[in-house]
């Protein structure tokens, strides 16, 4: 028996073959009632998108890259785990590269990694300059993520020196007055670091706290032991602070530690607050207050730009050889809809580099606010 095409889930369903794309690719603007028995007929006939031909006739693999700097750095697994589910809602298939902050490997991946097996890379650089990233002439489309770089390429973060001067506000409305930054950075840059530490001083300067360069504690990684040694290093040199901002939940997880082996009582004695909020600071003995960037968010929305950008590279006709459409959005009306609709802005032509800023929020917990709820 032939298989299933299109045109006869159409007919069985008594649509047009656009609403019965509009269906497969989960454009909104489609009556519950037409996705339904579109539905119904899809699983009736066993019909299934036929996604090697569809990727094989654009010229693409139908894989794309998530470069990152360490996997098991919380955050970036859990950012990995939205990545995925965001490009299977597109039939795209997920390579994760581990950079290891290696400046090599970031330039493999910007290159697609000497290959043509991906269509297009998630990155979040931290070793590369702006030079690296100015001329990509040949490379896959690229999305970046963090701290831009440049202004000529698609770049997804959370406003992080915003989000620091919140942070920081904040624990200086509790009455703290000697706010120690782990992790911070006392210089000029475009990383992550540089950014919250920016915040961080704009808020002692709005309290009217003098900055004291000494109040920056250096970290010889993001991680948990680093943030253990360095409050035990401020505490053995008799520094003397009431809260701690750390520039990620892991240095704050490992403060909180130390902080627990000298006695120092949370948040007592010392107020803690983190960013990223990562599934650990939840279980945390206090829970962890954090910074919670919207990380479904960074990813839906990396996944779209990327998306556009490989349409923009490959047939500019965006059918598929099975008949569906992809970016049906894109050409028009759906027939059976009786209601036109676009797709995240997408339009005809080559869009300019979008600069993406998504939401984050304080997320106030025992580390600074005593037993939650209370």
């Amino acid at each position: 028996m032939a298989r299933p095409r299109i045109k006869d889930v159409a007919r069985h369903a008594g649509v047009s073959e656009k609403t019965v794309s509009n269906v497969i690719n989960d454009y909104a603007h489609v009556s519950d009632r037409t996705r339904t028995v579109v539905r119904a007929s899809i699983e009736q006939l066993g019909y299934r998108v036929n996604l090697a031909g569809r990727h094989l006739r654009k010229g693409r693999t139908g894989i794309i890259a998530l470069v990152v700097p360490e996997l098991d750095i919380p955050y970036f697994a859990e950012l990995a785990r939205h990545v995925i589910r965001e490009a299977e809602k597109c039939s795209l298939t997920v390579l994760i590269h581990q950079s290891g902050a290696d400046r090599a490997h970031e330039l493999a991946a910007l290159a697609g990694f000497g290959s043509t097996f991906v269509d297009g890379i998630i990155l979040s650089p931290l070793a590369l300059t702006a030079d690296d990233l100015r001329d990509r002439a040949g490379f896959p489309p690229t999305v970046l993520l963090g701290e831009l770089l440049e202004e000529g390429a698609d770049h997804v973060a959370i406003d992080n020196e915003r989000a620091a001067l919140e942070a920081t506000r904040h624990l200086i409305s509790l009455g703290r007055r000697t706010v120690l930054a782990v992790g911070g950075i006392d210089a000029p840059g475009l990383g992550t670091a540089e950014a919250r530490t920016r915040g961080y001083r704009a808020a002692l300067a709005e309290a009217g706290i003098a900055h004291d360069p000494a109040a920056l504690v250096p970290v010889g990684s993001f991680r948990m032991p680093a943030g253990a040694r360095a409050v035990a290093r401020v505490l053995r040199d008799g520094v003397r602070f009431d809260a701690l901002l750390c520039l990620n939940d892991q240095l704050a997880l490992g403060a909180l530690r130390t902080l627990y082996e000298h006695g120092v009582r949370v948040p007592e004695d010392v107020a803690v607050i983190g960013f990223d909020d990562v599934e650990g600071g939840r279980f945390s003995v206090p829970t962890l207050s954090t910074v919670a960037p919207d990380k479904a968010a960074v990813a839906k929305v990396a996944v779209q730009l990327l998306r556009r950008r490989i349409e923009e590279s490959t047939d500019p006709d965006g059918r598929d050889p099975d008949g569906t459409d992809p970016e049906g959005a894109r050409h028009g009306a759906d027939p059976d809809a009786g209601r036109d609709g676009v797709v995240d802005g997408a339009g005809p032509g080559v869009q300019s580099p979008q600069d993406r800023i998504v939401a984050h929020r304080l997320v106030l917990r025992e580390s600074t606010e005593g037993h939650e709820g209370r």
